[in-house]
């Protein structure tokens, strides 16, 4: 092995290296450049994280006044893929999950990344201005471990407007932070909305506070109040200030009330996990919802029969449901849906007046056991007249069974059947014996006095 050190300009040129003495040997031709500014590539910074977790990463530029757009990449086989700028591009697998912020007049700015996956394990670049062109950047590897001390932390929340929220913010309790604060994050921008130093955003005063601070357990307690439709979006917790800052984000969603009274979409379903949205129908309590057409008929101008006819449908359907919405909002359109006329009443379709769309409790009920009674009437009785054929069928061959049986007694005996007599007879027979031989006694006493 040969080796050059302190290269100069005039170094450059063709150099061989062979065996032997003379250039007819055996030997390969180098060709050595020699630059003017030689730019050594830098080794890939380490940076540890958890599953679940988070880091943050400080690239070095030369981009004090902060003027340049910064990036941060990916490295793989068709080069650098792009994450997040600061011009808001944000790829769809890092949303609400990577923030990039400045520090004024350093050049340094920080990448931070929250909900750590093991697939976020590789080479990342940093620096100014695109990927492609960029001189100025940093490797940096990014290694995650098998195993994580971080918990797993709620990504979602859901709340109606008009309505509240809370959530848990968790830091690790054996670090001392100086400041805890809720950010509403946009395009790998955070903008702080409350923290523990008193700091509230305008939009967000009187509606939004840190209610507790558990340094022991290391968790505190955001409450939203008051929710708007423009509060939806991704929030960050973090806490920062004497160690590493340590982030995590959440998803809100914000439903309309009205929302709440239609038919579940496929986006409510996913954002309620499983539990379907509930409507105002189905949610009235028992009681109001009997009253619901009186009170449609003289207080709605007729606005509200429709609704009132569904609530009550919808009670009679669920049974008394735990109420959660106790009245229908004023401001709530509830359109007057026309029912079709009960048959016999001699009206067609969807001509029936207001009194024909409703039946009193009592004929309902009257109905619904009718109905319910005579099915159980219909499978009953083909099983008990079963039963009452089988048992007949039972008992004449018992009968066949026992007269067969005597007559073969009899064949066997032939000698023995005319002996057979009443038992009745043969008593009486006896009786009238022994009253002629006491008859016969009583005279012989006689005839010897």
């Amino acid at each position: 092995m040969l080796r050059m050190t302190s290269l100069r300009k005039n170094d450059s040129g063709i150099y061989r290296c062979g065996i032997g003495v003379t250039n007819r040997g055996l030997f390969i031709s180098v060709n050595l450049t020699v630059l003017d500014d030689p730019t050594v590539p830098k080794s890939p910074e380490l940076v540890l994280g958890e599953p679940r977790g988070s880091v943050t990463i400080q690239c070095h530029t030369e981009n004090v006044k902060g003027s340049e757009r910064s990036f941060w990449c990916r490295l793989g086989k068709s080069g650098c893929s792009l994450i997040a700028d600061t011009d808001g591009y944000v790829s769809k697998s890092y949303d609400g999950r990577i923030v990039i912020t400045h520090q004024e007049g350093s050049g340094t700015f920080n990448v931070l990344i929250n909900g750590l996956k093991p697939e976020d394990s590789g080479l990342y670049k940093c620096g100014t201005g695109t990927p492609s062109d960029s001189r100025d950047t940093e490797t940096i590897d990014l290694q995650l471990t098998e195993d994580s001390t971080i918990p797993k932390q709620l990504r979602r929340l859901s709340g109606v407007v008009g309505g509240s929220v809370s959530a848990t913010c968790r830091y690790d309790p054996q670090k001392e932070y100086e400041m805890k604060y809720w950010c509403k994050w946009e395009k790998a921008q955070c903008s702080p909305v409350v923290d523990t130093h008193g700091f509230v955003d305008d939009a967000f005063k009187g509606r939004t506070r840190i209610v507790s601070d558990n340094q022991k357990k290391g968790t505190y307690t955001i409450v939203m109040s008051r929710l708007r439709e423009k509060d939806e979006g991704w929030y960050w917790c973090g806490a920062k200030g004497g160690n590493p800052e340590q982030t995590s984000s959440v998803m809100l969603y914000i439903e309309n009330e009205s929302q709440t009274s239609a038919p579940a979409s496929p986006k409510t379903a996913t954002r309620a996990k499983g539990t379907a949205p509930v409507s105002v129908a189905a949610t009235t309590s028992a009681k109001g919802a009997a009253t619901g057409p009186a009170a449609a008929s003289t207080g709605a101008k007729g606005a509200a029969t429709g609704s009132a006819a569904t609530i009550a449908a919808a009670t009679r359907a669920h049974g008394a449901a735990t109420p959660v919405l106790h009245s229908i909002p004023n401001h709530i359109n509830t359109p007057d849906h026309t029912y079709p006329a009960r048959t016999g009443t001699g009206k067609p379709l969807g001509t029936a007046t207001t009194a024909d769309r409703f039946v009193t409790s009592s004929q309902e009920a009257q109905s619904e056991s009718s109905s319910s009674g005579s099915p159980f009437l219909s499978a009953v009785l083909p099983a008990l007249l079963v039963l009452l054929l089988l048992a007949g069928i039972a008992v004449l061959i018992k009968v066949k069974l026992q007269k067969k049986r005597n007559t073969s007694q009899a064949g066997r005996n032939p000698e023995t059947a005319p002996i057979l007599i009443d038992l009745k007879d043969l008593q009486k027979n006896m009786t009238e014996d022994n009253v002629q031989t006491t008859k016969r006694k009583l005279s012989l006493q006689k005839s010897v006095l």
